[in-house]
């Protein structure tokens, strides 16, 4: 069964089955939760999800919006929206033991994309940060 977690472990889930989507977010929203440019996410079916170790910490970014993170080290985890995704739990990919096995599909939120995201490719690249 696949299983991911946070940071520093206090926070364990579990999901069986595969995913109903996976994509790359790149609302507003996201970004500002996730401090990142966007956020790979894998939605699976609420009843195929459970919280295996610890306790998630619920931050309401909106009315209908339920973000889950650890309240120890503050990984964000997974997003419940009962009425922009009825019946399934979106899971932060990038949390998952192993991401690798589910690449998103798609990229979602164009319209909220940093104009500087198009230019990311063409950076210079490092197999580790280079030193001074």
């Amino acid at each position: 069964m696949p299983t991911g977690r946070c940071h520093c472990g206090a926070v364990v889930y579990e999901f069986q089955g595969g995913p109903v989507h996976a994509s790359v977010c790149h609302c507003e929203d996201c970004r500002r939760c996730a401090g990142a440019a966007s956020v790979a996410w894998m939605a699976v079916k609420s009843d195929d999800f459970a919280i295996r170790d610890g306790q998630p910490a619920l931050y309401r970014s909106s009315p209908d919006a339920e973000r889950w993170f650890c309240g120890a080290c503050g990984t964000g985890l997974y997003y419940v929206n009962e009425n922009m995704l009825p019946g399934l739990v979106d899971l932060q990919i990038a949390t998952l033991d192993d991401p690798e096995a589910f690449p998103p599909q798609i990229h979602v939120q164009m319209a909220d994309a940093l104009g500087w995201e198009a230019g990311l490719d063409a950076l210079p690249k490092f197999e580790r940060y280079p030193g001074p």
